[in-house]
């Protein structure tokens, strides 16, 4: 129960083309040799950082959720990644936590680019998704969230919770990106950050390549230590990486240095699938 093993996958994406990307993805997905529990995909994988929600947009039945099921099935993995969701007369930026079994969690990316446009056509999420993997918490966010350092904070004990236990809200946090080369450094600076901030490990995977608009993608996808060291940096090259990661090394951490003790109280809801 002590280790988890995670998959990132960083490579270029297909603009606005869902079957090209899924084909790519089942492909790579294919191609790990190791055995893993978790496999993350970056932001929008299946069309690229788009704003043509309407054109591009799918249900919760549509055929990106049906592929998820099938591969997680196939593979016994979880697999997360977002995508462009539809639901009651909105759009979402939606990250789906997909299971073996068929169930799934899913969280809606809160802080909307509105640099971009993307607060124009779509809706921001309300709650945060801690999914659960082999004894392990996983908070997860997309791309601009990793911005707002309250937002990704550990939550402060609950009444009668014993802060003298180093088990926090979550132990991983992964974060699913279309980050542009342009801010490279912000995004780099920025994972360290919450990673060392949160006494977890992260996991930022970010696309490479060039998109619809001529904007370029330098990847620099970060598998980053609860004390702020890299131990995976994929720099600019299509990549897939599988790392274990040791929950007692963790746990060390968070006893040798234990700051979470002295952290401000606040409260975010959480989803949990």
């Amino acid at each position: 129960m002590s280790i988890l093993t995670v998959t990132g996958i960083q490579t270029n994406l297909f603009w606005e083309d869902r079957e090209a990307n899924l084909r790519q993805f089942e492909a790579k997905i294919n191609s790990i040799q190791e055995k893993t529990q978790l496999v993350v995909l970056p932001e929008m994988f299946s069309t690229g950082f788009s704003m043509e929600a309407g054109k591009l947009a799918e249900t919760m039945q549509g055929p990106t959720l049906n592929w998820m099921k099938r591969i997680a099935a196939a593979k016994k993995i979880i697999l997360a990644g977002s995508l462009i969701i539809a639901e009651a007369g909105n759009y979402y930026n939606r990250l789906v936590w997909m299971m073996p079994n068929g169930q799934f969690g899913y969280y809606d990316k809160r802080h909307l680019f509105a640099y971009g446009g993307e607060d124009r056509p779509y809706t921001r999420g309300q709650k945060r998704l801690i999914g659960s993997v082999n004894g392990w918490k996983v908070n997860c966010l997309v791309c601009y969230d990793l911005r707002f350092p309250v937002w990704c904070r550990q939550a402060p004990a609950r009444p009668g919770e014993d802060r003298r236990s180093p088990d926090l809200e979550y132990d991983l946090m992964i974060v699913v990106a279309n980050w542009p080369h342009k801010r490279q450094q912000a995004w780099r600076a920025l994972l360290i950050a919450r990673a060392m901030e949160n006494q977890c490990y992260v996991l930022g995977i970010n696309r490479i390549g060039q998109d619809g608009h001529q904007l370029e993608y330098r990847g620099d996808s970060l598998l980053i230590d609860p004390l702020g060291n890299i131990l995976q940096d994929c720099g600019d090259k299509e990549t897939v990486f599988t790392a274990s990661l040791d929950k007692l090394s963790l746990i060390a951490v968070r006893e040798k240095f234990p700051f979470w003790k002295d952290a401000d109280d606040f409260h975010i809801e959480a989803n949990r699938p």
